[in-house]
């Protein structure tokens, strides 16, 4: 099955060699019924919603596969991510496109394409959506209700909402469509490695701010030697600062590697117990 699509240049046309126009189609409408927070986890946040969202895509590329391989492909999205639902339509795009075009043997591109965008993405999304369309759909519905309008709430609506479903819905079309121009130029070979690795680099720098964000653990005792009052907390910060919730975060991401995931929530409940147990004695604050 096959089908194209004019750029706007004109000078170059886009094959949808095996996923159509109306998968894309598919893709948008799960996003945009059922978002990214569709039973969202502490394991893995968005990444069901994400599942959903790319099932057409999944459904055509390997609807005829065998079960291990289709359960890989359910796997790859399984893993963590976390971004804003409007910037996540390019995201979804582009992921499409890289699985379409990869052998099984290079499926790492996908997962390292997806954590590398959904970072910078998410920043930039909450940025303009989040705070400056929202700030100015607002203003211009206010000044119009602040006059008795109806026109004020249907304005900010109509504007907030057409900027937000339009570059969602663009954004899941250029993505493909752009990621498939890239690849059928022939470049993809000589630079297909080099975007993995920047995306890597790029992941491992939003993992990391992510977990001297969020992981928060602080030793609270003190060593008192005559006089003297050391704080290990103080101790740790001047080796590294963040080492415990570093050391916390790898140790978890070992545990998680070899442990069934049907004990995860378990190991959740654990965390929980533990902290709690250390936090009354004072060992944590």
């Amino acid at each position: 099955m096959s089908e194209e699509k004019q750029l706007n240049n004109g000078s170059q046309r886009v094959a949808y060699e095996k996923l159509t126009r109306k998968d894309l189609n598919k893709v948008f409408w799960r996003l945009q019924i059922w978002g990214l927070n569709l039973t969202s986890t502490m394991v893995n946040t968005q990444a069901n919603g994400f599942l959903n969202a790319m099932t057409p895509v999944l459904k055509r590329l390997y609807g005829d596969a065998d079960k291990e391989t289709r359960a890989r492909a359910m796997r790859r999205h399984l893993l963590y991510f976390l971004s804003q639902i409007t910037a996540t339509g390019m995201i979804l795009g582009i992921t499409a496109a890289v699985e379409e075009t990869t052998k099984e043997d290079e499926k790492e591109a996908v997962v390292a394409i997806k954590a590398g965008m959904m970072g910078p993405l998410a920043g930039i999304g909450d940025s303009v959506f989040k705070i400056t369309i929202q700030a100015i759909a607002g203003s211009i519905g206010a000044a119009y209700a602040m006059q008795g309008s109806i026109l004020g709430p249907i304005l900010m609506f109509l504007i907030y909402n057409g900027l937000n479903i339009g570059v969602k819905y663009y954004g899941i079309i250029a993505g493909y469509e752009k990621g498939m121009e890239f690849i059928q130029s022939g470049e993809q070979a000589k630079v297909m490695q080099k975007i993995i690795n920047i995306s890597t680099m790029v992941g491992v720098i939003v993992l990391g701010a992510l977990i001297a964000q969020y992981v928060k653990i602080n030793v609270g005792t003190e060593i008192k030697m005559d006089e003297t009052v050391i704080s290990i907390q103080s101790l740790l910060d001047g080796i590294l600062p963040k080492l415990l919730p570093l050391i916390f975060t790898i140790s978890l991401f070992k545990l998680h590697s070899y442990m069934p995931r049907k004990y995860l929530t378990y190991l959740i409940f654990a965390i929980l117990a533990i902290g709690t147990v250390l936090a009354v004695m004072g060992i944590l604050v």
